[in-house]
């Protein structure tokens, strides 16, 4: 067995047991290119139980965000039908698998075209999405205290848990999206608010990068598949109990809700 098979079966195994790990990266020299056939691997052994591939998603693209995680690049992953919960779900952190769960507000994009990178610009996203909505992504990390660098949360599959998107869907060329204001409330109190120009300038910039990306490893964005574009504000620590809600100016709400 690869080393990249190995890690990625340690991922997977730590997904399943709801545990973390050392990061990859303090013990093996990993390029970028590596962590991402780990990815592969641990996402392999995730299909074999049945999930499938509905979306994709970058991360770490504010500054608040890589100043927060010392992580100064995008990092890029899947999403799997599994990931997926309804607007206003009570999640159950035992059952999804949750471990060190932290919130993030931001805007998921519905494709009705394909799209494959290189050379693809922000208004080639634009011209390919059906629909813009407020999301929270719940990511999570199977590396120990979030100790992670680039190569960790690649592999890690981009740090992602689950995600929930909102109810409403919005034409993304009737509204600017790069000065939509976001406003995060936890249990109730102010807990984060941001700007679609958090991420990249404009979230469409970046799906743009997400997708020339990911076309540099012959990976496609599909029409149908959802793609979440990058949190707008400071990640913020999740427990059962917890209850966040969202509004984005112009494309509404959503909410999303923990327990044991």
């Amino acid at each position: 067995m690869s080393l990249t098979e190995q890690l990625g079966d340690a991922l997977y195994d730590a997904l399943r047991a709801r545990r973390t790990i050392a990061p990859l990266s303090d013990t093996h020299e990993l390029t970028v290119e590596d962590a991402y056939r780990i990815s592969l691997r641990f996402l392999a052994r995730r299909e074999q139980d049945g999930e499938r591939v509905i979306g994709k998603k970058i991360g770490v693209t504010s500054k608040p965000v890589q100043d927060m995680l010392g992580v100064h690049q995008p990092d890029f992953g899947f999403l799997t039908n599994t990931m997926q919960y309804d607007d206003g779900a009570s999640v159950s952190l035992s059952r999804s698998g949750l471990i060190q769960p932290r919130a993030e507000g931001e805007i998921a994009f519905m494709l009705k075209k394909d799209l494959q990178g290189p050379g693809v610009t922000r208004q080639d996203v634009m011209d390919a999405t059906e629909w813009v909505a407020p999301c929270f992504e719940i990511v999570d990390s199977r590396i120990h205290d979030w100790k992670i660098k680039i190569q960790d949360t690649v592999a890690d599959n981009a740090s992602c848990g689950v995600f929930v998107v909102g109810r409403q869907h919005t034409d993304p060329r009737s509204l600017d999206l790069a000065a939509a204001a976001m406003q995060m409330r936890k249990n109730g109190a102010a807990a984060g608010s941001g700007l679609g120009s958090a991420v990249q300038g404009h979230p469409a910039e970046a799906v743009a990068w997400l997708a020339n990306t990911l076309g540099a490893f012959g990976i496609p964005f599909k029409a149908g598949e959802l793609i979440l574009s990058g949190s707008l504000a400071p990640l913020v620590p999740a427990q059962a109990g917890d209850r966040f809600h969202m509004t984005i100016e112009g494309l509404g709400e959503c909410s999303i809700a923990f327990t044991e």
